[in-house]
């Protein structure tokens, strides 16, 4: 397992750090998003069964992909259009269903998988457009890099410190092998990945010492969340994984769970600092 983790790293971290960095001729980083989230987002529809009524899941991939590119649209009523239009044109597809029992599950499963996919994967994507400031121009990629990292580094402490000296469960009804001991590796990995970009590097970022290690403890804190909420409806479907397209790491909703919540949170502090 450790060595099929590594070798997708070898070639998914480098993919992901050029999508992030260069922006033309296309916005690589969003086009990535989408790819992701619209496989993504079939994960999940799989996981809660609404693969059954292909009309629904097709129209909640369309859904998602619209949430990730919206951040492009120079238009402030855009999210609450789409948002509007998810809800309501996803009830009459219902009438499709062959089936009577069931049916609000199968529309509240297409709505969350819109939102929980495509809507906080827009904020990484909105994160990434920001324009920066005169001081550092490139605030908007760095602040991505940094929710990218700081949740890498707060993933992978929890995982090998809980291996190493987990002896407390975190949530054994939810993830039996999460232990606190983890969580507070990965709480120490995110901020110590978070004054890194304290540095004087091409990714340095206006940030002092204490909105590091807010920052680095929020977004551990959330990832940790985010992670333990998917694996909460991995348990309810019955699986272990989400898919198989990251071998040793399960599917693309296995490797995104952290990491939207801490986007959103690099996001808001971004948005209410900058202002």
């Amino acid at each position: 397992m450790l060595r099929q983790r590594l070798i997708t790293a070898l070639w998914g971290i480098p993919l992901l750090i050029a999508a992030v960095w260069f922006d033309s001729p296309l916005p690589w980083f969003t086009v990535l998003a989408a790819v992701w989230g619209v496989l993504a987002v079939w994960e999940f529809y799989r996981m809660v069964g609404i693969t059954r009524l292909a009309p629904l899941a097709v129209f909640g991939m369309v859904g998602t992909l619209l949430f990730i590119l919206r951040p492009h649209l120079d238009y402030a009523p855009a999210t609450a259009i789409l948002l509007t239009a998810v809800v309501a044109l996803s009830l009459p597809l219902l009438l499709l269903s062959p089936q009577k029992e069931g049916r609000l599950a199968l529309w509240a499963g297409t709505v969350a998988g819109v939102l929980y996919v495509g809507w906080l994967l827009s904020y990484l994507v909105a994160l990434r457009l920001e324009p920066g400031t005169a001081a550092f121009p490139e605030a908007g990629r760095n602040f991505t890099f940094l929710a990218i990292f700081a949740t890498f580094g707060s993933d992978t402490m929890a995982y090998f410190i809980g291996k190493a000296i987990g002896r407390h469960k975190l949530a054994p009804r939810v993830s039996p092998g999460k232990t606190w001991e983890g969580a507070a590796a990965g709480v120490a990995g995110a901020i110590a990945v978070t004054l890194l970009f304290k540095l004087p590097t091409p990714l340095q970022l206006p940030i002092n010492y204490w909105q590091a290690i807010l920052l680095g403890l929020l977004i551990s804190v959330f990832g940790q969340g985010g992670d333990l909420v998917e694996s909460r409806l991995k348990r309810s479907a019955g699986i272990k994984e989400s898919g198989r397209f990251m071998p040793g790491h399960g599917g693309l909703l296995d490797r995104m769970d952290s990491l939207v919540f801490a986007g959103v949170v690099v996001y808001f502090y971004y948005a209410f600092t900058a202002a």
